[in-house]
């Protein structure tokens, strides 16, 4: 595992709003430090995957915490959820699914794919940014995660 490379946080998100706030939420918080942003359900899959842009880069220094929108622009939120939690390299890594979808369908196929928790978007900035923050302070600070690098 190389300490410069690794990414803490990967943050899948297509809104430029709902990305600048949660970044500054989280710089606030200082939680900031190692985030990756993706676009899109494709860039997060190659991201974790060490895939196309980021073959370089090691699934070792993978994140500690995905937050993931649901309504993704070429591959969407749930399809991205399934591959993660198929795939036994990446089974175990938590996913926050982060969306402002409130579908019965969408919450229910996100827990039967295996999600850690899902967080409707409070409609109110100050209020997501500060839900934002909690999620970066309790994944990364303080929940104990089992060690997947062996």
């Amino acid at each position: 595992m190389n300490e410069a490379n690794v990414v803490e946080l990967l943050l899948v998100e297509d809104n430029p709003q709902d990305l600048e706030l949660a970044l500054r939420a989280l710089r606030k918080a200082n939680l900031a430090n190692r985030i990756h942003v993706a676009r899109d359900g494709a860039e997060a899959l190659e991201f974790i995957f060490c895939e196309g842009a980021f073959a370089a880069r090691h699934l070792a220094d993978g994140p500690k915490v995905v937050l993931l929108d649901l309504k993704l622009p070429k591959i969407d939120g749930l399809e991205v959820l399934k591959r993660l939690k198929g795939d036994p390299r990446t089974a175990l890594l938590p996913v926050v699914v982060l969306t402002s979808s409130r579908e019965q369908s969408d919450l229910v196929e996100s827990y039967r794919l295996g999600v850690n928790s899902y967080i409707v978007k409070p409609v109110n900035f100050e209020r997501f940014a500060a839900a934002v923050r909690d999620l970066g302070m309790y994944w990364l600070l303080l929940n104990q995660a089992p060690d997947t690098a062996g």
